[in-house]
């Protein structure tokens, strides 16, 4: 169980109260200890609605890309291609292009809502032969043409409504 010191850090944490970072331990539970990510740190984003990040994408260089850096410095006419290319992925991890590069992610949401439509369509089915009664005997064809004579026999709605359609003399739907 959560002290109550420890729930309402963890609680001023989420809100942004508490900038650092929020620890909670799981008492009695292997002794497992949790650290909430700091979120006022600016953070790096590949988003197409927000091409420049506020920070670089490699943060920590190694001793080539800090000479590299340090070429950048000068005159830009003296790198090679492949130095540009790799000066653009100290900075992006990915290019406008590849960002807008188009996935295949619509084939597992299609395949999802396939697999949705089916596994339904089953359960309506065993509903249709084991839970639902039968049909009532109203419903059949045969009962329906009974109404139907008898209702025409009793001159139901004769002025606007069925029986006016129907003609006496000839036996048949008027035209």
């Amino acid at each position: 169980m959560l002290s109550l010191p420890t729930l309402r850090a963890g609680i001023l944490a989420r809100r942004g109260i508490l900038g650092v970072a929020s620890v909670r331990a799981a008492h009695g539970h292997g002794g497992d200890v949790i650290a909430a990510e700091d979120f006022s740190v600016p953070r790096y984003y590949d988003k197409r609605t927000y091409p420049l990040p506020d920070v670089p994408y490699r943060k920590e260089l190694d001793a080539s890309q800090k000479s590299l850096k340090e070429k950048e410095k000068g005159s830009w006419k003296e790198l090679s291609d492949e130095e540009k290319v790799a000066l653009y992925r100290l900075k992006f991890h990915q290019s406008f292009a590849e960002i807008n590069k188009p996935s295949n992610e619509w084939k597992t949401v299609v395949g999802a809502a396939f697999m949705f439509f089916g596994i339904t369509g089953l359960i309506v089915w065993w509903q249709r032969i084991f839970v639902f009664p039968p049909k009532p005997h109203t419903l059949e064809e045969e009962w329906k043409a009974k109404q139907l004579k008898r209702m025409l026999d009793m001159h139901v709605n004769p002025v606007q409504g069925l029986s006016s359609k129907w003609d006496y003399d000839k036996n048949e739907w008027k035209k």
